[in-house]
């Protein structure tokens, strides 16, 4: 049963992952309901989105859908505070990051449902 669970989050996590959805938007929270520790489960994310980044990276940039301009200005920054964020990941106890994700979670949440909103307002506004 354990690998059915893992299988199916990891399938999840995956299948948005590609799609460029953030696929640890669905896996981390996954796997915290089956009773993996939120540390743990944000490492296993990183882990899984190695491989996962790699190979959708390639099939998006073979399609065009990959803009170069700038990217060096986004990638470099994103690097330098990885390293301070996941030292401080490792400071932080497992309900502090279960807190912080679950907020995160909750932001970028009233960030869409905003976004789908006003998206409806600017083609009503066009017909």
């Amino acid at each position: 049963m354990a690998f059915l669970t893992l299988f199916l989050c990891g399938a999840a996590g995956g299948l948005l992952g590609g799609m460029g959805m953030g696929g640890g938007t669905a896996l981390i929270p996954l796997l915290t309901l089956f009773g993996v520790d939120q540390a743990a489960a944000q490492g296993i994310n990183l882990l899984s989105f190695l491989p996962m980044a790699a190979l959708a990276l390639s099939i998006h940039a073979k399609n065009g859908l990959v803009k170069r301009d700038g990217l060096l200005f986004f990638v470099l920054p994103a690097l330098l505070f990885s390293v301070p964020g996941a030292l401080l990941a490792t400071c932080l106890p497992s309900a502090a990051l279960e807190r912080a994700f679950g907020a995160f979670l909750i932001v970028l949440s009233l960030f869409r449902f905003r976004g789908a909103f006003a998206g409806r307002r600017s083609l009503r506004t066009r017909n």
